[in-house]
């Protein structure tokens, strides 16, 4: 993928005209509007267009009325450049009614069909209760309480009856917690009963009021039920029937009104001075002369913009790759877009990172078992679910099994392919990770050093490109901080023995010459890239300042190696984790414990993995030389769609 260019450009003409240019600009599908505010002087007379939008209005009110249907509507561009015609808004009043009609009906039918669903809620915990419930609420002197209480409360009922003998207390069902039942008491003692039940944590709650006793209410109750949901079948049905009779001109309806507004809120972004009318936007610059040719003789000009001045910011389009290009780095897109949009000032870094991360994931998830799992489950995530990410999972699966092909694991088991390594002449294999540990660290070290050079080098090219020529020599992602990294890469390999080309008294001067550069580097870069304001104003302080950047360079030059130790720690964490699975399966080799094992070291390990390896892209490679700052581009565009949900799946 690569960073298309864009043009900014300006459209003008007869206020008259600009509802045709509206409409073409909506269809063509690659301008994106921008605020003429920040291109446009106001003192030209120029005030922003502020016609009232009705359709706004009419499309929510749409949108209502096909999410409370539950059906779809489609919107579709042949028939939206039509007017709405007196038939068709006359059908859509018709169909509003109806919907309101039928809609009050279903809410009232729905709130009694909750009721005499909380009323058999409420008597099924009473059903021991054998007298009339009538007869209870006749009683002149005494008062009722329907409730429950937790049965350890009802343990407490003797010893409280001892003190007050004013109540009688019916219980009529348990569940694990809580006893429900009834009490009864004189009207002259309630207060003093109600007081010992409320310590006792009774809540008492209301019962319908209804005559008979509690299993003919709960039966007449579920006879009522079923007759309300024979009434709500009724209903749908109708409102099947009324729908499927006129979906079309639903469609249609909902077409020509979301056509109007997506019109009117594009030519919202214009300004006009009482005749003419100007519009500022974004286009794609192969798409530039497409666009000329589309006004060509209709009495708009269209004028180029400056794309370089400080208030033209160009959105982003990114180019797709073809071919097997697209499959395998554009699934890596998905973490770009992560980071952040790419700005113009960006370089592609897609084919980078599709490369380093599926070479660091394999190597960190090295098991030739392990990886043709997750190859297949990255293809049936992204066949059956279109996940995007199951793009990625399959040559991640692939890269770990070819590291785990040369680290000779295959779902933990280490001697499986002994045979096939003799018969390549080889006496056992490759790399046996248990067995070479610093030798695992230290080059999971020298890729920490070459990837961060090589992020280093790709923020030159960058720079380069943007023609930021100081920063591409002084900065400390540039040709100075590569040197001074290399350089004491250099001396901390000859401190350890290990492999040091340039000579310590070279490598110790490069290292000294390129601190100073470091130190100085804002005053450098600001002469050569022409900053403004780039001289400081106090020696001292700038001193200051930069002296402890420096300090921080250095040490993030460290950490950031350092950090390159967990793909060795995780190499070493995938062997010790499998070494543990086979510990608990034994001698035997217990098939199921076996089979877990592998299922959790995949989830977990893989998982865990993924996250370190974006881990190191985005802190420790990223960082270095891409933004993500840019904004996308979001034309406007007239593609068919639909909204809402089909309970008959017509569409």
């Amino acid at each position: 993928m690569s960073v298309q260019k864009m043009q900014l450009v300006t459209l003008s003409g007869d206020n008259n005209l600009l509802h045709e240019t509206a409409k073409k600009l909506y269809k063509c599908g690659y301008f994106q509007p921008e605020n003429p505010g920040k291109h446009i002087s106001v003192s030209l007379g120029f005030i922003p267009y502020a016609d009232e939008n009705p359709y706004t209005t009419m499309l929510e009110k749409m949108h209502g009325q096909i999410e409370n249907s539950g059906y779809t509507v489609t919107y579709n561009p042949e028939t939206a450049d039509f007017p709405l015609t007196d038939e068709e808004t006359a059908r859509l009043n018709e169909l509003y009614e109806k919907s309101e009609k039928i809609s009050e009906k279903k809410k009232s039918l729905i709130s009694q069909k909750q009721a005499c669903e909380e009323g058999i809620t409420k008597f099924s915990h009473f059903k021991e209760l054998s007298v009339n419930l009538d007869d209870i609420t006749a009683l002149q002197y005494v008062k009722v309480r329907f409730g429950h209480m937790p049965r350890e409360s009802v343990k407490r009922l003797p010893e409280l009856f001892e003190k007050c003998p004013y109540f009688y207390f019916v219980p009529c069902s348990a569940d694990k917690t809580d006893f429900w039942g009834v009490y009864f008491a004189p009207k002259n003692h309630i207060d003093e009963v109600d007081g010992i039940f409320a310590l006792l944590l009774f809540e008492p709650f209301e019962v319908p009021s209804a005559a008979g006793t509690v299993q003919s209410v709960i039966a007449e109750l579920r006879s009522s039920l079923k007759i309300i949901d024979e009434q709500l079948n009724e209903i749908d049905e109708e409102s099947n029937t009324e729908w499927n009779n006129d979906t079309s001109v639903y469609d249609t309806v909902y077409s020509k009104i979301y056509f109007m507004n997506r019109l009117e809120e594009l030519k919202s972004y214009s300004v006009h001075n009482g005749h003419y009318f100007m519009l500022v936007g974004w286009v794609p610059q192969k798409q530039l002369a497409e666009l000329s040719d589309l006004f060509n003789g209709s009495g708009i000009s269209v004028e180029t913009g400056d794309t370089d001045s400080e208030n033209a910011t160009p959105p982003v389009s990114v180019k797709e790759h073809k071919g097997l290009l697209k499959f395998l780095v554009n699934p890596y897109k998905f973490y770009i877009d992560m980071y952040g949009t790419p700005s113009h000032k960006d370089i592609d870094v897609t084919a980078f990172v599709a490369v380093t991360y599926t070479i660091l994931f394999g190597v960190m998830f090295g098991d030739m078992g392990h990886g043709l799992v997750l190859s297949v489950a990255g293809f049936l995530m992204y066949k059956l679910k279109k996940m995007e990410i199951g793009k990625t999972l399959i040559p991640c699966g692939i890269s770990s099994m070819v590291f785990g092909f040369i680290f000779g694991s295959v779902f933990g088991f280490e001697e499986l392919l002994d045979p096939i390594y003799k018969a390549m002449g080889l006496s056992g294999k490759p790399v046996s990770v248990m067995d070479s540990v610093n030798s695992v660290l230290l080059v999971t070290l020298v890729i920490g050093i070459v990837l961060t050079t090589l992020s280093m080098l790709l923020n030159v090219y960058g720079c380069i490109k943007n023609k930021r020529f100081g920063e591409a020599i002084f900065s400390n992602n540039g040709l100075t901080g590569i040197a001074v990294y290399l350089c004491g890469a250099n001396l901390a390999s000859r401190f350890m023995g290990g492999f040091a080309p340039i000579p310590s008294g070279v490598a110790a001067i490069i290292i000294g010459v390129g601190a100073v550069l470091l130190l100085v580097k804002e005053i450098l870069i600001g002469a050569i890239d022409k900053h403004k304001d780039f001289m400081p104003e106090s020696i001292m302080d700038f001193i200051l300042q930069n002296f402890f950047e420096l300090i921080e360079y250095i040490l993030s030059y460290l950490s950031n190696t350092l950090s390159f130790l967990r793909i060795g720690a995780y190499v070493l964490v995938h062997a010790g984790m499998m070494l543990a699975v086979f510990a608990l399966a034994g001698e035997n080799r217990n098939a199921l414990i076996l089979i877990f094992g592998n299922i959790f070291v995949i989830a977990v390990e893989g998982l865990l993995t993924a996250i370190q390896v974006l881990r190191l892209e985005f802190y420790e490679m990223f960082s270095r030389f891409y933004g993500g700052d840019g904004k996308p581009f979001i034309p406007f565009t007239d593609k068919q769609f639909s909204i809402g949900g089909n309970k008959n799946e017509k569409h």
